[in-house]
């Protein structure tokens, strides 16, 4: 029940990495088989927004997260900027139709989930996506820029997971919703699955060379830049001997190479400041060739994390005191 990697960014050790596309898997799967029942098995606008408490957690948000975003809103009956707040996210629930789901946190009646998230106030919003939590804002926010992070929300579930949303029975009033248009099945598809059973099978090479002939051709494509940087990294370190890899890096602090393969493996095990602070020292300690390419490859993490994660942003300023 306790919520995992507090970012959507912050895939990077093989047990993450395959939880992110079984996620996806799974919600094509779900998908799949509606269609086949003629598209039934869609919920009532009522269903979109859900009282939640500690029982039923794992059910109702942690696998629910799996097929669709779940938004959690932290509150309590005492708290007078939730009763702000709540009525602009359930309205937002329905009126996205299906995007997510808002699932309603009691905080009085349910502590456990409240010191589980490091909830420090209220109100306070997270989602869950494929199983992973991470915190989107806290106390009153503008719904302009509540829509701009749900927008947010939407586009990374469904661009890293797959996640579309749900099916939504009933009539809905004009104008309250953005249609959800039947996606076809994309030009890439069959090479982004290849990639996938490629990792799956443990075929690193063959993963990188999938993603490598998707970016060919769309070169902006999102899942294949992801799962390229993913792939190319535990390529790397298929053959490395870790033991051997940290006593070089160990013995040999200014030596580029040592200090590079040590960093990937520190990426793979999810230890991600350990990684870019070991390269971020290597900058320092380095010039000319052997410099650019700690750069060069620090900058590839950076794409493995994700470019939003706020280790990545830290790491980007400490990276460039070190150049400048």
């Amino acid at each position: 029940m306790q919520p995992r990697n507090m970012s959507m960014s912050g895939v990077v050790d093989l047990a993450a990495v395959k939880a992110a596309q079984e996620a996806k898997a799974k919600a094509e799967q779900a998908r799949a088989d509606a269609a086949r029942q003629g598209g039934g098995g869609g919920v009532s606008p009522a269903s979109l927004v859900i009282d939640v408490d500690e029982a039923g957690f794992e059910s109702e948000v942690l696998q629910r997260s799996t097929e669709v975003p779940v938004v959690i809103d932290f509150w309590a009956e005492w708290c007078e900027p939730c009763k702000q707040l709540s009525p602009v996210l359930e309205r937002l629930a329905l009126e996205y139709n299906g995007r997510f789901l808002l699932a309603k946190i009691d905080v009085d009646a349910n502590q456990m989930l409240m010191q589980q998230f490091g909830v420090q106030g209220i109100p306070a919003v997270f989602a869950v996506v494929a199983g992973q939590a991470l915190p989107l804002f806290q106390g009153a926010a503008a719904e302009s820029q509540i829509r701009g992070t749900l927008d947010q929300l939407v586009q990374v579930a469904e661009e890293r997971f797959g996640l579309t949303g749900l099916t939504v029975d009933g009539d809905a009033e004009p104008g309250d919703a953005p249609e959800a248009p039947e996606m076809p099945a994309g030009p890439y598809d069959a090479l982004l699955e290849a990639a996938v059973q490629a990792l799956d099978a443990g075929d690193f090479g063959g993963a990188v060379q999938a993603y490598r002939n998707v970016l060919s051709d769309d070169p902006a494509n999102t899942e294949a830049k992801l799962g390229l940087a993913q792939a190319e990294l535990l390529h790397r370190v298929q053959g490395l001997d870790p033991q051997q890899v940290r006593k070089d890096a160990a013995e040999k602090p200014g030596d580029a190479t040592a200090q590079i393969a040590a960093a990937d493996l520190d990426l793979v095990g999810g230890h991600v400041e350990d990684a870019f602070g070991r390269l971020i020292d290597t900058v320092r300690r380095t010039a000319g060739d052997d410099r650019d390419a700690v750069r060069v490859r620090l900058l590839e993490l950076f794409e493995v994390v994700g470019g939003d994660d706020p280790r990545v942003i830290a790491a980007r300023r400490a990276l460039a005191r070190a150049l400048f």
